[in-house]
């Protein structure tokens, strides 16, 4: 069977209500219009170039928007006005202009890239050092690197054309198998079946056969075992992850709008949630998936090889799925307490921050108890995709995937170093002021954020730049 080898491990077995644990995303804070609480703001707007050249979208500025319930005891009248508004943040991550050397070195940065990429043997651990200080844009170099980065590619060029083959027919055939209909289902079986019985009894006139449809498997049918049952069951699902899309990225027309072309994205990416999660019935689609899947979809979509760019949701799934089953275990509730649970990520968080500066923990920890189940569970969950611009979250996922220690590892050196930065802010606020900063992260220098991660030490004391 070909479903096993997209499938995550066995051992998920119940999966986290991410929506209702992630402010922002619980289906009890849609509005009348069935859409989530967000607040978006208008901004400086995010290019991005296609496959064939030609300017295509852009991204406003947003502000994510998210309050807790009475349980917490706060709400946003509770908050201050002016601490209450969320830094606008700008298109670059860094004040001045592009200098001289910044040039010249983003260039010789290129031309290492292309050309570990086009060598018949590729170094990883040469890729993973150039793709550490950021990819340059344009020409696929983002999505051949991410892709090896993930084990998606072997390092051996002469392997690429039969792998790439191979599972992007894996992909088609799962799609044949698991998208239709139990009625397109059978209609495809009986085709064939009616092929090969003239192929052995030779096209003879007589009276058609019409093949039974059982008891048990029928559009009406409540039997868990029926086809038809799993079908609209996971109908349920598809509805979900349509409105989950439809708030993908809204200002950026790749994701979002009524063209052809976003439409085309949207099913691309409606394809890939939805069958992860037949794939997947322990974990099956949790909210929050289609914002890991976007930055994947957008890059291999954009992707300069039109090959490539066209098969961009077969290759899309099986990188996503690698990516993803790296942190599965964050979702499974029987896991909660184990080492690898998401309460033991969120100490083990805790901890980091502790062994670089204990002043901050303790005052988060104990003065404001600002628990990070509040902020970072998001963070960590979703590979913190909702805190920074889409072009910021590139920039930081270059970071994760060439880390050689994996992707938890430098994620938690990453929000670690979110704290460190706004450690002044957050000595002098209170419990309301430093939950609302930490859920509307401010803007900040990505480059300097990055390396903060990477010069932390479990056993020293780092004193960045603090905002």
């Amino acid at each position: 069977m070909l479903k096993g080898r997209f499938k995550l491990p066995d051992k998920a077995r119940r999966v986290f209500p991410l929506g209702s644990l992630i402010a922002g995303l619980d289906d009890k804070g849609e509005d009348e219009s069935g859409g989530y609480d967000l607040v978006f703001q208008s901004g400086e707007e995010l290019e991005f170039i296609q496959p064939n050249g030609a300017e295509v979208a852009k991204e406003s500025d947003y502000e994510f928007q998210c309050e807790f319930d009475d349980d917490f005891g706060i709400n946003d009248k509770m908050m201050d006005k002016e601490d209450a508004k969320a830094p606008k943040r700008s298109l670059k991550d860094g004040p001045g202009q592009v200098s001289v050397m910044e040039v010249i070195a983003a260039d010789e940065k290129r031309s290492d890239l292309e050309h570990e990429l086009s060598q018949k043997e590729i170094n990883l651990e040469k890729l993973r050092r150039i793709a550490n200080t950021g990819i340059p844009e344009g020409g696929g170099l983002r999505a051949a690197t991410w892709k090896l980065l993930l084990g998606y590619l072997s390092p051996s060029r002469d392997l690429w054309e039969k792998e790439l083959t191979g599972n992007r027919q894996k992909y088609a055939k799962l799609k044949e198998e698991l998208l239709c209909s139990p009625s397109e289902v059978n209609r495809v079986n009986d085709d064939a079946l009616n092929s090969d019985e003239l192929n052995v009894e030779g096209d003879v006139a007589g009276p058609l056969k019409r093949h039974g449809v059982s008891h048990e498997d029928h559009p009406l049918s409540v039997g868990k075992s029926s086809a038809w049952h799993q079908y609209f069951q996971h109908t349920e699902i598809a509805d979900q992850i349509d409105r989950d899309l439809q708030r993908t990225h809204p200002n950026i027309k790749f994701f979002s709008g009524d063209s052809s072309f976003s439409r085309k994205n949207r099913d691309a990416m409606r394809n890939i949630l939805l069958l992860f999660a037949k794939l997947n019935p322990a974990i099956r689609y949790v909210q929050g998936m289609n914002e890991v899947l976007a930055p994947i979809f957008y890059v291999f979509s954009t992707d300069t090889d039109q090959q490539n760019a066209a098969n961009a949701e077969a290759d899309s799934f099986s990188c996503f799925v690698r990516l993803l089953s790296d942190s599965v275990d964050h979702f499974c509730q029987q896991l909660d307490n184990s080492p690898v649970g998401i309460l033991s990520t969120l100490s083990r968080l805790m901890d980091l921050l502790k062994a670089n500066d204990e002043e901050l923990w303790w005052h988060l920890e104990s003065t404001t108890k600002v628990k990070p189940q509040f902020y970072a569970f998001r963070w960590i969950t979703l590979l913190l995709t909702q805190e920074f611009k889409f072009q910021s979250i590139l920039r930081i996922w270059d970071l994760l995937l060439s880390n050689p220690s994996g992707v938890q590892d430098m994620l938690l050196r990453i929000c670690c170093a979110m704290l460190l930065c706004v450690k002044s802010r957050l000595l002098s606020g209170d419990f309301v002021a430093n939950l609302r900063l930490l859920q509307h992260y401010p803007d900040i220098n990505i480059e300097h954020l990055l390396q903060v991660a990477q010069d932390l030490s479990p056993d020293t004391v780092s004193c960045p730049l603090s905002l």
